[in-house]
């Protein structure tokens, strides 16, 4: 039987970011359901909504919860600049000790916020994956990746494009990281002192690479997707991928390869810690992040109705 831990708030602030572009079916419940996890598991913070130059009442409704709620703050792009723009713009406007986003639709599961919030005590970077039920075969690097393909995405077809935008970034830019699209919990400093060049989707993996360029130590823990039952997703749409495949080449291109070259990007050995190599983490980590591993029992945690790890 696991003891979960007992916390109290987090003690250090935290930025919140998230970003939109006509969403005007989701962005209320999505902020009011912010306000509350956050108000739950943090002592200060701030929730930063960028809305993408929105058509609808998006930005409306935002500017509406944001005068509710000064802990909202709305960042208003006059026209569609895409994700990665979008998501440049909200880290550029953090202004708390952490950031980490989550989407509009809430496509991960971050019930467990407090526990990754803690980790960062330890590691520079703690990263979500998707998590895959421990098996035999799920030992083997592309076996691992077919178990992963159902709980990937919202349906077979996103799921594929998903594992093949992994595969390209592993081979091109060979960091080992289970997985590049995901929520993740970095300190704001760190971030906006990265030059950021990326347009797309591609901004994730970009945040990631250059911060592990840094020296920065991650920790993986396991962040389930959700899929999505209201709006439309907007991220596999053929333009989009196109776009984001664009990027990918031209960011390789510019500083990618000439990372690689130099060796920037290679050796992983202590900076990549996972939880699903137990015997590695020291033991403080493992009773903090004891109740994650329910997520690796049975691939629990990937839907809205699956079983959480809680904290009192």
């Amino acid at each position: 039987m696991v003891t979960e831990p007992a916390f109290d708030k987090f003690d250090r602030s935290v930025s919140m970011l998230s970003w939109g572009y006509n969403e005007e079916e989701l962005i209320e419940g999505f902020l009011r359901r912010a306000l509350a996890l956050m108000e739950e598991t943090v002592e200060d913070f701030e929730i930063v909504f960028v809305n993408d130059g929105s058509t609808d009442r998006t930005g409306e409704i935002a500017d509406k919860m944001a005068a509710e709620d000064p802990r909202i703050r709305v960042v208003h792009h006059e026209v569609n600049k895409n994700v990665g723009l979008a998501a440049r713009s909200a880290v550029a406007n953090a202004r708390k000790e952490f950031l980490f986003w989550e989407t509009v639709d809430w496509s991960y599961d971050i019930s467990a916020v407090r526990i990754y919030l803690e980790l960062l005590r330890t590691y520079d970077v703690v990263q979500g994956i998707r998590p895959v039920p421990i098996r035999l075969l799920s030992y083997v690097p592309v076996l691992r990746s077919i178990y992963r393909v159902r709980r990937r995405s919202d349906n077979i077809r996103k799921a594929i494009i998903s594992l093949a935008n992994y595969y390209i970034l592993r081979i091109l830019f060979g960091v080992p990281f289970h997985d590049f699209q995901n929520v993740t919990f970095y300190p704001t400093k760190l971030v906006q002192g990265l030059t950021l060049t990326a347009t797309s989707a591609f901004i994730n993996p970009e945040l990631l690479l250059r911060s592990y360029a840094t020296g920065a130590r991650f920790i993986e823990v396991p962040i389930p997707f959700i899929p999505r039952t209201v709006g439309e997703a907007k991220g596999t749409r053929f333009l989009t991928v196109v776009r984001s495949l664009i990027d990918v080449a031209r960011n390789w291109l510019q500083w990618g390869l000439a990372l690689r070259r130099a060796g920037t990007l290679n050796n992983a050995a202590g900076r990549i810690h996972r939880l699903i190599t137990v015997w590695e983490l020291d033991p403080k980590t493992i009773v903090l992040t004891a109740p994650l591993f329910a997520y690796f029992r049975d691939g629990i945690g990937s839907g809205p109705q699956a079983p959480r790890p809680k904290l009192r």
